[in-house]
């Protein structure tokens, strides 16, 4: 059994709970006008972390496993097949930019002057990154070859 991958796929429900937290919590502030308060800062900051676990997890499984490989074979061949492409190519990148995307908003939120903008650009930052993932995640709706159990099997 591959561990790392039983990790990412379980973790992934970690990153989607915390990282509607933040978007729906940025949002209702937004319409209540509600301070920036400590913890706001702390849920982003816990989706954040969960995003790089999740990366991390993400790119240990990248190259050291078969998908790499297959880039470095040739990269015509990988692009030709839309599972292949998906996943070495499509997937991955897409959850870097994400991750950028939650970093880069994480900056922007802490250099922010007043509450309402800090809860835009959480919004923002934080939204579009769990677009972004939600897009992304391999669910068992997609087409054969890409499509992923909802939980792993043990």
């Amino acid at each position: 059994m591959n561990y790392t991958l039983l990790l990412h796929n379980i973790l992934r429900w970690a990153v989607l709970l915390l990282g509607i937290w933040v978007v729906i919590s940025a949002a209702s502030a937004i319409l209540s006008k509600n301070e920036y308060k400590k913890s706001d800062n702390k849920i982003s900051l816990f989706f954040m972390i969960s995003c790089d676990i999740q990366l991390s997890l993400g790119l240990i499984l990248y190259f050291t496993g078969m998908w790499f490989e297959k880039v470095k074979i040739g990269m015509g061949e990988v692009m030709k097949d839309p599972t292949e492409r998906y996943f070495a190519v499509e997937h991955a990148l897409m959850m870097i930019i994400a991750w950028l995307l939650v970093h880069i908003g994480r900056s922007m939120v802490k250099r922010a002057n007043n509450d309402a903008l800090k809860y835009k650009r959480t919004l923002i930052y934080f939204g579009t990154a769990l677009l972004i993932i939600l897009l992304m995640i391999p669910w068992p709706f997609r087409p054969e070859g890409i499509a992923r159990q909802l939980f792993p099997q043990f």
